[in-house]
């Protein structure tokens, strides 16, 4: 399977929200999850949200693993998310720098709750709950904002927050 085009920063879809999915099972959802998991790992990225891809549909992926964009990151098996919603979030608002495949070069310094609850629908079309928190929640909250039509870039205080990629990188390596 090859990886799908990413949408990038200005495109029209990535500031719309994202209408829900009617059947999780249909063989084009299946398809579609499939191929953005290939996309999502293939971008090295942690999480992808369908309207990154130019589905509009509240559909996402959540896998958190060290990588290069994210060395420090947990390890967990990825996890496919329909029509997801949010219970409730706790904890003290975390700050991070977040990056994102469809603003690349860029990242900025997000202040996110430290846990998540969240609803959805696997892939069987089964209603699942699941608590999340730390990274993996921050991954959750990231991608959920791309179902509501925000990138992170929304997210931050202040431009002042902001942080080219090849600095950051600089940054991490002299620390």
């Amino acid at each position: 399977m090859t990886p799908m085009a990413i949408a990038q920063l200005g495109e029209p879809i990535l500031r719309q929200r994202a209408r829900p999915v009617s059947d999780a099972t249909a063989a084009e959802i299946q398809t579609l999850w499939q191929r953005m998991l290939v996309t999502m790992e293939a971008a090295g990225g942690v999480g992808i949200a369908a309207p990154q891809v130019f589905e509009p549909l509240r559909l996402m992926i959540i896998a958190s693993r060290p990588n290069a964009r994210y060395p420090d990151a947990p390890q967990m098996d990825p996890v496919v998310l329909i029509n997801p919603e949010i219970l409730n979030t706790s904890g003290e608002l975390v700050s991070f720098v977040e990056g994102c495949l469809s603003v690349p070069g860029i990242r900025g310094t997000v202040r996110r709750p430290d846990n998540v609850e969240v609803r959805y629908l696997d892939t069987l079309g089964q209603p699942q709950q699941l608590s999340l928190s730390g990274f993996p929640a921050r991954i959750f909250l990231h991608e959920f904002d791309h179902l509501e039509g925000r990138t992170f870039l929304d997210q931050v205080d202040s431009p002042a927050d902001l942080i080219a990629q090849s600095v950051w990188e600089q940054q991490c390596q002299s620390a």
